[in-house]
C-alpha cells in the first residue's frame, strides 16, 4: 500500500503547529486513515484494487478503483469507512463507562471520529453518503437523472458549508471543504481495476495445494476470499469439475466479478 501526500497537507500541518493545533491535526489525520482502511479492506475483499492512500489537507482519500461494482456492494463499501468511525466511538463510550478517568485523554479522538462519520454521511458525491444516495436514486430514476440530482445537492451543500465561514470560528476550513465538494461534484470516477493476483504470487519453493469444494454458482466476487499467499488453490464442484488457480486468475482478469468461475456447460 502506497501513501502519497498532497503538498497542502504539509502546509496544513505547519499552520497547525504554529497555532498550537498540531495534536488535533494528527488525531484527525489518523482518524481519516482508519476510515479509509475500512474502505480498503472491504474493497480488497471484493477483489478490487486499492493501491494508494492520499493524505489531503482535510483528511485522507483511498484510491479504490471499483468500476463495475454492483449497487448493493457499493453501498456496503461506502458504509465500511463510517462503520470504522462508529465502532471507535462505541469502543470509547464503553471505555468511559468503565474507566471515566480516560475521558480527558480520549475526548478529542471521540470528537474526530464522530465528525468524520457525520461529514462522510452527507449526501454529497464523492462522500460515502453521496455514493449511497446515488445507488438508491438509480433504483428509481435513470443514472443520468440521478447524477444530475446528486450534483445539484452537492453544489447546494458546498455553498452551505462555505457559508459557515461567516457564522463559525472554523474559518478557512469551511471555504476549503466547500471548494473540495464543488470540484468533486463534476469529477469523473476513475476507471475500475481489479487486483492483479498473478503479480502477487511467486512459485518459489513450491506451494501446498488447497482444494475448495464449491457449487457451480460460486462467483469471482466470493472466490477471491479463498486465495492464500502460501497455497495454490484448486476449486472443485461435487461433480468433479475443477478450476485451477491459474485458470481462475485468467478469468478474474477478464470476466465480471459477479460471474461464475466455472465455465458454462
Amino acid at each position: 500500500m502506497k501513501i502519497s501526500i498532497h503538498p497542502l497537507f504539509f502546509a496544513a500541518g505547519i499552520a497547525s503547529a504554529i497555532f498550537g493545533g498540531l495534536p488535533i491535526f494528527i488525531i484527525y489525520t489518523l482518524t481519516a486513515l482508519a476510515h479509509e482502511c475500512g474502505h480498503i479492506f472491504c474493497a480488497r475483499g471484493m477483489g478490487f484494487s486499492c493501491e494508494k492512500v492520499k493524505l489531503m489537507p482535510y483528511g485522507a482519500a483511498a484510491e479504490c478503483e471499483i468500476e463495475g461494482i454492483s449497487p448493493a456492494d457499493e453501498v456496503k463499501l461506502a458504509l465500511a469507512g463510517p462503520a470504522v468511525n462508529a465502532a471507535i466511538c462505541v469502543a470509547l463510550a464503553g471505555l468511559w463507562w468503565f474507566w471515566p478517568e480516560t475521558y480527558a485523554y480520549t475526548d478529542t479522538v471521540m470528537t474526530a471520529n464522530a465528525v468524520t462519520f457525520a461529514i462522510n454521511m452527507l449526501p454529497a458525491y464523492p462522500l460515502d453518503g453521496g455514493r449511497i444516495a446515488r445507488c438508491l436514486l438509480e433504483r428509481a430514476v435513470p443514472p443520468k437523472a440521478a447524477g444530475i440530482a446528486l450534483r445539484a445537492v452537492t453544489v447546494i451543500l458546498a455553498l452551505a458549508v462555505a457559508s459557515l465561514f461567516f457564522f463559525t470560528d472554523m474559518g478557512a476550513n469551511c471555504i476549503a471543504f466547500g471548494i473540495f465538494l464543488l470540484c468533486s461534484a463534476f469529477t469523473k470516477p476513475p476507471v475500475g481495476c481489479k487486483i492483479n493476483y498473478s503479480e502477487r504470487k511467486r512459485l518459489r519453493r513450491g506451494l501446498e495445494v488447497k482444494y475448495v469444494l464449491a457449487d457451480r454458482s460460486l462467483t469471482y466476487r466470493r472466490a477471491v476470499r479463498f486465495l492464500d499467499e502460501k497455497k495454490y488453490v484448486i476449486f472443485r464442484t461435487p461433480e468433479g469439475e475443477e478450476v485451477t488457480q491459474d485458470e481462475f486468475l485468467r478469468g478474474f482478469s477478464s470476466q465480471s466479478i459477479y460471474g461464475s468461475i466455472f465455465p458454462p456447460k
